[in-house]
């Protein structure tokens, strides 16, 4: 079994193993790569969503500048779009679903370090794995703590800290993020504070 294989499952890891930093060296370059692609590249953006992540859905869109430490424990849905400067620090398992939009800023962290001072001068971490079901809208600057589910069809509000599962079709939001309501059949046609839309 490979030290990345105990990674993904929440075991705690030094990130200074060579076999953990090759990973991350070869992100690092296709990454660099990636945020320095021209606008009109898009067919050379969707090459290295490919070789860079561990599964990539039909249509992707992820607006430059976009970070991530391995790549390939992300997989990413059908039709995933994010907005400018997503974050995810992957050294557990990121799974986000079909139709799944991103606001700017949002970070995902799968990592963590031990909160005792001397535990966590070892230089040991882990990971716990992060979930995003289909059809979820994550607002701009949403922070997504380890080992989080989201629900299909939820909406995270903008600015929140999102510390524990949130369950599908519901609005939640704040610091710590919790929910406010669910989404009903009331929500179809509306867009924005109760303003209808022919749809």
């Amino acid at each position: 079994m490979s030290l990345l294989e105990d990674v993904r499952k929440g075991m705690p890891y030094k990130p200074s193993e060579e076999e953990l930093k090759a990973i991350r060296q070869k992100s690092k370059r296709l990454v660099y790569e990636y945020n320095h692609l021209s606008p009109d590249e898009g067919e050379r953006k969707e090459e290295i969503l490919h070789e860079l992540l561990g599964k990539v859905g039909k249509d992707p869109n992820i607006h430059q500048n976009f970070f991530c430490d391995y790549g390939i424990n992300i997989e990413i849905g059908d039709d995933f779009f994010s907005n400018y400067n997503l974050v995810i620090l992957d050294p557990a398992k990121v799974v986000i679903g079909d139709r799944v939009k991103f606001g700017p800023n949002v970070g995902i962290y799968t990592a963590g370090h031990p909160v005792h001072p001397d535990t966590r001068a070892t230089g040991y971490e882990y990971g716990l794995p992060v979930t995003i079901e289909d059809d979820v809208w994550i607002g701009g600057s949403v922070t997504i703590n380890p080992g989080v589910r989201i629900g299909k069809g939820s909406v995270i509000g903008s600015g929140s800290v999102v510390t524990k599962d949130i369950p599908e079709m519901v609005i939640a939001y704040g610091n710590p993020c919790k929910v406010i309501r669910k989404i009903t059949e009331e929500d179809k046609g509306l867009f924005y504070q109760g303003k209808r839309f022919d749809i």
